[in-house]
């Protein structure tokens, strides 16, 4: 999966287009990710020992990463990410300025 835990991306589509915010955790065999602010749902919780009053919370639901795209820490654009290899390593380029995006966060 191209994006992991502490990218920056842009939401491309869906009620939360346009806004941007920073991954939480990723879901790599479902090919989603929770977004920190983005996606958000109300639960209703039942009366129960740990929360006696029960209530409503907002939980980050999961989004899937073909909404999203990467927004590159060198140029600043949403980007979508490359791949170079060299030296036993593989790293994630942006595809735009062509300068790596591993550790520029």
């Amino acid at each position: 999966m191209k994006l992991k835990k502490g990218d920056n991306v842009k939401v491309m589509v869906g009620r939360d287009k346009g806004k941007t915010s920073v991954v939480e955790y990723s879901f790599p065999e479902r090919g989603m990710v929770i977004v920190k602010g983005i996606h958000v749902m109300k639960k209703h919780l039942k009366p129960s020992q740990k929360n006696p009053k029960g209530g409503i919370i907002d939980i980050n639901k999961k989004l899937d990463v073909s909404n999203l795209m990467l927004i590159c820490p060198n140029c600043g654009k949403n980007t979508r990410i490359g791949y170079q290899i060299s030296e036993n390593a593989k790293i994630r380029i942006c595809r735009k300025c062509n300068k790596s995006v591993e550790k520029a966060k």
